[in-house]
């Protein structure tokens, strides 16, 4: 618990501060990097793997219209990630970050250089929405995406375009997460959901070992710049708002498609 490590650092009985100094010591203490860790990870409990449509995805109840309603939806959120991206190199100035975040970028929308081609996450999407039944036209002009979902994604796009980059780098920490659902995805789909072709499950896989790479470096940038206990707040509030993105994500989508008990 926090008050534990912070209680070391109060003065000694019968030199005891005021109960409002005490109380700002034990408000402005920074945690130590492995507290501050556990505390994003915490956040854990908000990640969208335990909403009510995500749990109807992953348990085999979810109709055909449900999975298609989903995949053509995420896809808007799946393009936006790259641009994203690209907001946190335009506001960073290290070198070295930009020269590892740039992956991030080719993950998603591909690279042919050298010889070396990848298609990146954006294509392995639509082959994912081509399994479910769709057409890559339905999806790519994006005449399925409800206007609230637009909205969530949009704002967090904005936020990082405006915040600065290593808070922009912080709410991307839901990566924590994500290894968990892709390989619930990968366990379940193809039990539950036989009719979607194989191959369709590509992007599950891909990013399985891809956002474990991902959380090493945007968890390092995390620990080594919010260093205070009003920018360790800060980044929890932060990673709390991406939560909040997904989760409404989720929920236009329950809105619009049911949750089928």
């Amino acid at each position: 618990m926090p008050g534990r490590s912070q209680a070391r650092s109060l003065p000694p009985e019968g030199k005891a501060r005021s109960a409002k100094g005490v109380h700002m010591i034990m408000t402005t203490a920074a945690w130590t990097r492995t507290e501050f860790e556990a505390q994003l990870r915490e956040r854990g409990k908000s990640y969208h793997i335990h909403h009510p449509f995500n749990v109807m995805l992953n348990s085999g109840k979810a109709t055909p219209e449900q999975i298609r309603g989903w995949v053509a939806n995420r896809f808007y959120y799946q393009i936006a990630i790259p641009v994203k991206d690209a907001a946190v190199l335009s506001n960073c100035p290290d070198r070295e970050v930009r020269r590892s975040w740039v992956q991030r970028i080719l993950d998603h929308d591909g690279f042919d250089l050298g010889g070396v081609r990848d298609e990146g996450g954006i294509e392995a999407w639509l082959r994912l929405a081509q399994a479910v039944g769709l057409t890559r036209d339905e999806v790519l002009d994006q005449r399925h995406v409800i206007p609230a979902l637009r909205f969530a994604v949009d704002a967090y796009v904005n936020f990082a375009r405006r915040a600065p980059w290593q808070e922009a780098v912080c709410s991307s920490l839901t990566e924590l997460f994500a290894p968990e659902i892709h390989k619930q995805r990968l366990a379940n789909w193809p039990e539950h959901y036989r009719w979607i072709e194989a191959d369709g499950l590509a992007y599950f896989r891909n990013r399985v070992s891809q956002a474990r790479r991902d959380v090493e470096q945007g968890l390092a940038i995390t620990l080594d710049h919010f260093i205070t206990r009003p920018q360790q707040q800060r980044a929890l509030e932060v990673l709390q708002f991406k939560l909040d993105i997904l989760w409404a994500m989720n929920d236009a989508m329950a809105l619009r498609y049911g949750v089928t008990p």
